[in-house]
């Protein structure tokens, strides 16, 4: 993902052709992921795991096809659709299975030294990435199409059941071959149960509406804006990689120990704060040059390291017992993949008015406006005698 940027711009596309492309694909992402989060919870997140995996092979393919305007579309349509059968499958997966296993306790670190792993391979290849790319283009492509081959092999591996008879979460539909008890017309009941859900438990809501702040700037900054931040600071293209692999580094840290600072806060006010540090971070690779740009954007990654497996964790906590959990968090999705695409629509336009460092500082007012928001709706609620964590 992170060398699209220049790999578009080569093949003539104009930035806001590029981030054009990126609204769009944030847009079809919100499409996908209640269609994809009811196949989830109806067949299984292990077969959802699979296609998409299978999806995003073919997905990574078609750039080296087709370098154009089309062909990088249909590539992001492709992108958002595996993604979208992917995220709250994958994350409902974890939060069931080890439930069922009785190491419940366990998410949080799970979760955190997976996405930890997940980085680390990512520093090993991304240094790679501008010599290989200055032999041949399209070899960035290439490789993720095989990695992407790779993990279909890994969710073929998982185990097919994750739960006891008669527990709540996926049951006999993770089994390969077999269809779910229920007749055709209960795959909407989903959709009406999360509903429910969602009307019946504000602080649901809140902790799902505070991670907006956190994805948004995450996504924005290391898909989005990385590269335009390096150039604008006249970091060579073939740094880039290197430079990645150091800001990943950073990430890497921060995600595989997230209990840290777990232990000192509460989880709604440390998630805040961490979204906020990560807004001043963005903001301040504006004031100095390379070096101290390269230096904040580490310190933006390893904040966002430590507040993705928080976040996560929260937002499970906060969905109830029996609820169909993929279908809640592909809405947590939705809500973030269409704020992303407002975002990509305004980065373009900043981008293309060489505006950028202003787009930086009224994200982080943006973000603040929304932390003060969450905790006062939060403190409203609890004079109210709500509960939350």
């Amino acid at each position: 993902m992170p060398v699209f940027y220049a790999y578009q711009r080569e093949a003539g596309l104009s930035d806001q052709e590029i981030f054009g492309i990126q609204s769009i694909y944030y847009i079809a992402f919100c499409l996908f992921e209640i269609p994809t989060g009811l196949v989830a919870d109806r067949i299984g997140a292990r077969n959802c795991l699979s296609a998409g995996a299978v999806v995003m092979t073919a997905a990574n393919l078609v750039p080296v096809l087709s370098p154009s305007y089309l062909g990088f579309l249909v590539h992001f349509l492709a992108i958002a659709a595996g993604r979208s059968l992917t995220s709250g499958a994958a994350s409902a997966y974890l939060y069931d299975a080890l439930h069922a296993h009785g190491a419940g306790d366990h998410y949080l670190r799970a979760e955190g030294t997976a996405r930890a792993l997940g980085l680390a391979a990512k520093v090993v290849c991304w240094p790679l990435v501008g010599p290989l790319m200055s032999l041949a283009r399209p070899v960035p492509y290439l490789l993720s199409a095989a990695g992407a081959a790779a993990s279909l092999g890994c969710a073929l591996a998982l185990p097919r059941r994750v739960r006891p008879a008669g527990a709540g979460g996926f049951g006999a539909a993770d089994e390969p071959g077999r269809r779910a008890a229920e007749p055709l017309p209960k795959r909407s009941r989903n959709v009406a149960r999360a509903v429910r859900c969602l009307l019946a438990s504000p602080w649901l809501v809140l902790v799902m509406v505070q991670g907006v702040a956190l994805f948004t700037l995450s996504r924005i900054c290391q898909v989005n804006l990385f590269q335009p931040i390096l150039l604008d600071h006249g970091v060579p293209e073939t740094s880039h990689g290197a430079v990645l692999a150091a800001v990943t580094v950073a990430e890497a840290v921060g995600s595989a120990r997230p209990q840290w600072l777990g232990r000192r806060l509460r989880p709604l006010p440390l998630v805040s704060l961490l979204s906020l540090a990560m807004a001043a971070a963005l903001a301040g690779t504006t004031l100095g040059g390379p070096l101290p740009a390269i230096a904040l954007l580490c310190l933006f990654s390893a904040v966002t390291g430590f507040a993705y497996p928080l976040q996560r964790k929260l937002v499970n906590d906060a969905i109830p017992d029996g609820a169909p959990r993929a279908t809640l968090l592909s809405a947590e999705s939705i809500v973030d993949r269409g704020v992303c695409a407002l975002a990509a629509v305004a980065a373009g336009g900043y981008l293309s008015a060489g505006r950028m460092d202003a787009l930086l500082w009224q994200s982080a007012a943006a973000t603040a406006l929304v932390m003060l928001g969450v905790h006062t709706a939060a403190a409203i609620r609890a004079l109210r005698g709500g509960s939350g964590g």
